[in-house]
Formats: structure tokens, C-alpha cells, sequence
């Protein structure tokens, strides 16, 4: 951010600097990401960046049209950012740009000199992201297979104490990731002896060895001893794989889904992600007139202050806490502001404050959120103050203290009359979803094909599921008292249903692991005398029992490798008190 302020101080142009320093805000994204699915990941959010300015001074004179512009931008953002998880900051960074793009002071500059602008500053903040590809390529994908091992280490040591649960999930989502990172984000051909296809086969190994662990586990048993030294001698191998051999393609897990997919599905009406697409929108909306009507000077800041509340989706008191911290945060930061509008910073002291301040929210906005709002306010307004001095400061900064006001308040405001999915339904919905793709994996299993295009999409549906579900119960715990009761009530029915889900999910594993005829014998074995048509009939009594209080019939003859499971999934959901009873 800083190179494009000093590029435009000495060119005798600062406005023309920091409207180009907006594109900075690219660097903000795409950490982690194997470089080349970084590279244009991060050209999409620079030319997204300029987009957003650049109609957002388009639209500036007109206020009608202002309202409708940033709405529509802020729902799209919030759809493309949470569909595609391109991680925080999210949404909230493209409205923030425009707002301040839009506030700074320099008409000569235009709607299409302000996006090219934009786009110089922001491809020189992609060339500076990418600079790690030159010392080491392939880091991303290193990190995340030793992250992954790392976790399965903590799951195994985990085994047996009260951890075990959440070390599980914690260790599976990082293969999950891991996955992600291996086949979604690469190009869809890639060397069968090249370093992406050894890295594969070595995160094959962990997850090898993590299902070994889950399936003692399962049995009560305890690991053996060598199997976290096998672990620490495959994560040494991260740091040069080539010893390893490639893993075939009809072997790779699949990742997450598409992002067509991702994106449909955000869509489905009804649905949460469809939710906070609908909250941002209206939230925006309404903030944006309500600034029209009484003639406030920028509607961009109050909306920026509603998407940054609703766009993540948090639940109702993580929102409220947000807001309270976010509004504190801003009055404090006012006073920032007003000093570094009133000692007037210019050239290379206008850099260095610029880049002082964006570090330091960088290094507190994880730890403290309230604090970093407190340096938020200040970058903002010295961008937006585009290197002019501001002859009334005073109104200027108490305009912009209440737009965050009303933006804050607004926002919750919004998410009272657009809530999410309640617990009662939410969770019953994902126990179901659950259940059916234990159902469809095992179809797959009791043949013996799991390594087919259909049986990978049965598993990942699985591993996706067991996620959901369990995003879905700590939801429910930041929720409302009756929520937080229901979940409660529902905790031993989503403990046993993951225990299913992973038991399942290790069983694919471990015949993946014994080849094609040997798995088909052995899953012959398994499921004798029609075991898969018995375990799907109870399945489905299972989800009719959930989501319509259905009768639950003894239980048939099952097969032994699902049977401890499926049956404590009964005896919880016996337990349980029927949906109608579970008010919200």
C-alpha cells in the first residue's frame, strides 16, 4: 500500500497515489493458496477491487442509483466470497474500498482513471503476493500436508480423553483441507511424477494412517505405539517427497465441490448461505436510503458498517458483540484520525502512516477486533481523505462516526427480522443429510468400490456432511436460550452420528488401501446376506424418526463393521425427545 503513495507523490499526484494504494487491499487475500490457483484467485479480487470503485464514483452523483449499486455489490460479494471461501476478509473489503474510493477528493481523476488506478495498485500488490513462488513453489502445498499430520497427531494422542471428538474433527478437516489444496486448487492436469502427485500420495499416507487410528478407536483399542512415529517420519518427508511414488488418479480424494457447485448451492432458497446473501442486501438497502433521505454525505460508509456485521454470517451474539466492538472501535479511532488529519502527513511520512497503520490491524485484528477497528478508522479515513487537508475536520469525522452508527444498528436490526435456520429444524435437517450420505457411501462400500468417480463424490458428500453438522451444533451454542436447549437435547444423537460418518468413512480407507479384488472380497465378507439394503432401511427410519417423530422398528441382523454405531444412533435417538417438544 505504500508504493503506490510515494509512486504518486512523486509524479505530483497523492490523490492519484492513494486511490491506486486501494488495490493494496488485494494483498489481504489468497495466503495459503498453492500459487498458481493464488495468482488467479488474486487477479479476479484486483480487477474486482476496480470494478467496485470504478461504478461506485460512476454512480456517486445520483442517489438513487448509489443505493441500488452498493446493495447489488454487496450482495454479490458477500455470494462470491462465502461460496467460494476465499476467506476473510471477505466481502467487507470491497464495499470499504469503494466507500473510500468514492469519499476521497479527486473529481479530476474519474470513474475510469479511479478503476485503472485501482487495478496498477492492486497488480502491483498481486506481484508482491507472489514473490514467495520464487523462493519456494510448492510451500503451500507443503505446509498443508504437514498441517494435516500434525493433526492426525494431536487425534491419536487425543484417544481416550475428553478431547477425542473435537481432535478428530480438528485432524480431519485438516486432510480435508489438505485435499483441497492438492486437487481443487491445481490445474486439472498435472505430472504423474511431479511434486503436487508425491504430495498426494504422502497425504494418502496420513489419511492412511489416520483411519487406522479411528478404526481402534471405534474398537476401544489403542493405537500402536509406532504409529505416530510412522506419522513424524512422513511429515519429514514433506520437505522432499520425491522418495514417495505418485499417487494414481483414480485414488485422489475429491476436495470441495466445484465452484459452480458452491455457488448454486449458496443459492438454494431457504437456505443460510441464502440468508446472509438476503441480510446484506436488504441491510445495504436500507442503509443506503436511509442516508438519501436524510441527506448524509456518503452512503458508502454506513453500508460498509452493515456488510462487515452480516456478511460472515455469524450468529446473533457474535453479531451483536461484532457491532458493539466495531462501534466502539470507530468512535476511538475518530480520534486517531482527527490527529493524523490535523498533523496533515505528506509524501513519505503519508506512506509510512498508511503502512503503519494497515500493519498494525493486520497484527491485532485476529486478537482483538474492537482495537483493530480502532487503526481500521484511521487508514480509511486518511485514504479517503485523499492527501488533502479537510477544512472541517470535526464534521467530517462525526459524519462518519454516525454512519457507522446507523449502519451497526441497522445491521442488527436486519438479522432480528431475517434470523437464520432455527436449531430445531437447522440441525435435524444436517442430522438427515448426514445419515443419507452414510447410506449412499455405503452402497459404494458394500461392493467394494470406493475409489470410483461416484464412490469419491458419495465420500466427500460424507466428510462435507459430518462438517456441516458440526458447524451446525456450535452454531446453536451462540444462539438463543431455547436454541441452546435444543441443541442440548439433540448433543448424544450428533455425537453418534459422527461417530457413523467417520467409521464409515475409515472403512472406505481401509479397503482403498487393500486393492481392487481384495477389497471387493472383503467387502463381500462384510456385508453378507443383503447387509447394505438392512443398514439403509434403518437409515431411513433413522431420518423419518428425526424430521417427522417416525416409529422406530427393532433392528435386523446388520452388518458387524456399522452395527456398535448404528445401533447407539438408535438408542440415542429413542432417548431423545420427539421435535414437537424442542421449541424454539
Amino acid at each position: 500500500m505504500g508504493a503506490p503513495i510515494l509512486t504518486g507523490w512523486l509524479a505530483g499526484d497523492t490523490s492519484a497515489g492513494l486511490m491506486a494504494s486501494i488495490g493494496g487491499f488485494t494483498a489481504l487475500y489468497g495466503s495459503g493458496r498453492p500459487y498458481f490457483s493464488r495468482a488467479l484467485q488474486l487477479a479476479v479480487i484486483v480487477s474486482a477491487f476496480a470494478l467496485s470503485v470504478g461504478v461506485g464514483i460512476w454512480v456517486a452523483p445520483i442517489s438513487w442509483a448509489v443505493v441500488v449499486a452498493v446493495a447489488a455489490l454487496a450482495m454479490i460479494a458477500t455470494w462470491l466470497s462465502n461460496a467460494l471461501q476465499i476467506g476473510p476478509p471477505g466481502a467487507y473489503m470491497f464495499t470499504l474500498a469503494c466507500a473510500a474510493g468514492t469519499a476521497m477528493p479527486a473529481a479530476h481523476i474519474g470513474p475510469v482513471g479511479a478503476a485503472v488506478l485501482v487495478l496498477g495498485g492492486g497488480t502491483f500488490a498481486w506481484a508482491v503476493h507472489m514473490a514467495g513462488a520464487l523462493i519456494s513453489y510448492r510451500g503451500p502445498e507443503r505446509s498443508a500436508v504437514t498441517s494435516a499430520g500434525r493433526a492426525v497427531i494431536g487425534y491419536i494422542k487425543s484417544i481416550g480423553t475428553a478431547e477425542e471428538s473435537a481432535a478428530r474433527y480438528r485432524a480431519a478437516f485438516a486432510l480435508h483441507r489438505a485435499w483441497t489444496t492438492l486437487v481443487n486448487d491445481q490445474p486439472s492436469q498435472v505430472p504423474a511424477d511431479g511434486p503436487v502427485a508425491r504430495f498426494r500420495a504422502l497425504n494418502r499416507e496420513l489419511h492412511l494412517r489416520f483411519a487406522e487410528a479411528m478404526s481402534d478407536a471405534s474398537r476401544h483399542q489403542t493405537p500402536r505405539p509406532q504409529l505416530v512415529e510412522d506419522l513424524h517420519k512422513l511429515i519429514e518427508q514433506a520437505r522432499d517427497p520425491q522418495s514417495l511414488p505418485s499417487l494414481s488418479g483414480n485414488t485422489t480424494p475429491l476436495g470441495h465441490p466445484s465452484s459452480g457447485a458452491a455457488m448454486l448451492e449458496a443459492l438454494q432458497p431457504g437456505s443460510n448461505p441464502m440468508r446472509v446473501i438476503v441480510r446484506v442486501g436488504v441491510a445495504a438497502a436500507l442503509a443506503g436510503a436511509l442516508t438519501a433521505i436524510f441527506h448524509f454525505e456518503r452512503a458508502y460508509w454506513a453500508v460498509a458498517a452493515t456488510v462487515l456485521m452480516l456478511h460472515q454470517g455469524f450468529d446473533w451474539l457474535r453479531t451483536l458483540q461484532r457491532s458493539t466492538e466495531r462501534l466502539l472501535g470507530t468512535w476511538v479511532g475518530l480520534l486517531l484520525a482527527g490527529a493524523i488529519l490535523i498533523l496533515h502527513p505528506q509524501g513519505v511520512w503519508l506512506a509510512l502512516t498508511v503502512m503503519a497503520l494497515q500493519f498494525t490491524i493486520e497484527m491485532l485484528v485476529i486478537r482483538n477486533y474492537a482495537l483493530a477497528a480502532v487503526f481500521i478508522t484511521g487508514v480509511a479515513l486518511t485514504i479517503a481523505a485523499g492527501g488533502h487537508p479537510v477544512e472541517d475536520a470535526g464534521s467530517y469525522l462525526w459524519a462518519r462516526g454516525i454512519d457507522t452508527l446507523v449502519g451497526c444498528v441497522l445491521a442488527l436490526v436486519v438479522f432480528r427480522l431475517i434470523p437464520p435456520r432455527a436449531t430445531t429444524r437447522h440441525i435435524p435437517e444436517q442430522l438427515a443429510r448426514a445419515l443419507r450420505a452414510v447410506a449412499d457411501t455405503t452402497d459404494h462400500l458394500a461392493h467394494g468400490e470406493v475409489t470410483t468417480p461416484e464412490a469419491r463424490k458419495c465420500r466427500r458428500e460424507l466428510q462435507l456432511a459430518s462438517f456441516a453438522l458440526t458447524h451446525a451444533y456450535e452454531d446453536s451454542l451462540a444462539a438463543s436460550r431455547g436454541q441452546r436447549f435444543a441443541a442440548e437435547e439433540l448433543w448424544p444423537a450428533i455425537a453418534a452420528v459422527e461417530r457413523l460418518a467417520y467409521r464409515t468413512l475409515s472403512t472406505c480407507w481401509a479397503l482403498e488401501q487393500l486393492g481392487a479384488d481384495a477389497a471387493r472380497e472383503t467387502a463381500a465378507s462384510m456385508f453378507v446376506n443383503d447387509g447394505a439394503a438392512h443398514v439403509r432401511r434403518v437409515i431411513d427410519e433413522f431420518v423419518a424418526a428425526i424430521l417427522y417423530d417416525g416409529a422406530l422398528a427393532p433392528l435386523p441382523v446388520l452388518p458387524h463393521v456399522l452395527e456398535p454405531e448404528l445401533v447407539d444412533v438408535r438408542e440415542c435417538l429413542l432417548r431423545r425427545a420427539p421435535s414437537s417438544e424442542l421449541s424454539d
